[in-house]
């Protein structure tokens, strides 16, 4: 079945009539969640249920990777930074590599339990602390020990039932900017920008599932931000690295995308240059300039619904989750 290409959010703990409405809309393919919509598991598990009422095939997702970016806290377990992993990896390789595995398998679980079909997770950035808005969610610097560490998280993940998106390719590490706030530049030629890109590359054939491209502009390969470039998106991450799964947009509201200033606008281009969907979060304005337009729908979505194998129990749960007791 095809899927509207917009995620859209919702504004509080309950849905309001106009969501209801919204999001029955053709245009709309998903809702992301944030923490004002949460208070606890029997409500965010009943906001569900409301969604899925209004439509049962939309995917619903948030960004739940740990550390300061968790938007479930009450009665999930509060997982680590990425980066802590990254340090007990210098330690003891074997051990990290256990753990973030483990790490993945409880986020995973955990969110399928209530009904997220997905996490915008994990992080596949390159740490140059340089990145105030990347920092400690990036696994490490060493692209290799990125690469290790994100491909056991995914396979924890995908154990547990749930597809991964890794962001924010090409990378966002080296820049100081904020994409929230700003519309980062990176200056760097292609051929070091290539290290960043050697995470997505190696996991393309191991597990990812979806990448979301970065909001800054790589001025030495094309004059648009990532998410916004057919170069990027088409020329580079599909044709020479070989990807075939599915992209998201980063938020279309925030700064970075104000690269082009009409929401319309930025959502064709976005569409365009090869997104398969886009996110427009925290401006319901927005969402009411675009909803009623006739956007592509996509097949390609269907492969990122949440899946809860017949395996998956509270004994394999318990155990991933003493894994990491340390870490918590």
């Amino acid at each position: 079945m095809n899927l509207g290409t917009i995620m859209m959010d919702v504004s509080g703990l309950t849905l309001s009539e106009k969501e209801k409405t919204q999001l029955g809309k053709s245009s709309i393919g998903g809702v992301i969640l944030f923490s004002r919509n949460f208070e606890d598991i029997y409500q965010v598990k009943s906001l569900i249920h409301s969604i899925r009422l209004t439509n049962q095939n939309l995917l619903i997702a948030v960004d739940h990777e740990g550390g300061r970016v968790q938007r479930f806290r009450k009665g999930f377990t509060h997982l680590p930074a990425m980066a802590k992993l990254g340090d007990i990896y210098d330690k003891n390789p074997a051990h990290a590599l256990a753990q973030a595995e483990s790490c993945g398998y409880v986020l995973a679980a955990e969110l399928l339990a209530i009904g997220v079909d997905f996490s915008f997770a994990p992080v596949l950035d390159l740490d140059y602390a340089t990145s105030s808005v990347i920092g400690d969610r990036a696994f490490h610097s060493n692209p290799d020990v990125v690469v290790k560490l994100a491909g056991s998280l995914i396979k924890g993940m995908h154990d547990a039932g749930m597809k991964c998106v890794g962001k924010h390719f090409p990378g966002h590490g080296f820049v100081a900017a904020d994409s929230h706030l700003d519309l980062p530049v990176d200056e760097r030629p292609l051929s070091d920008i290539s290290q960043d890109m050697q995470v997505f590359k190696d996991l393309i054939n191991h597990g990812l599932d979806a990448v979301m491209p970065a909001h800054v502009v790589y001025s030495q390969v094309d004059s648009s931000p990532a998410g916004f470039s057919s170069k990027w998106i088409k020329e580079i991450l599909q044709e020479k690295l070989g990807f075939n799964g599915v992209i998201f947009s980063d938020d279309l509201s925030m700064q970075g995308a104000h690269f082009i200033k009409n929401i319309v606008k930025r959502v064709q281009v976005s569409l365009e240059s090869g997104c398969d969907m886009v996110l427009i979060c925290n401006h319901p304005e927005l969402v009411e300039q675009v909803i009623e337009r006739d956007w592509p729908m996509s097949e390609k979505l269907q492969s990122m619904r949440g899946i809860k194998p017949k395996d998956v129990g509270k004994i394999t749960y318990s155990q991933h989750l003493e894994n990491i007791s340390d870490l918590l």
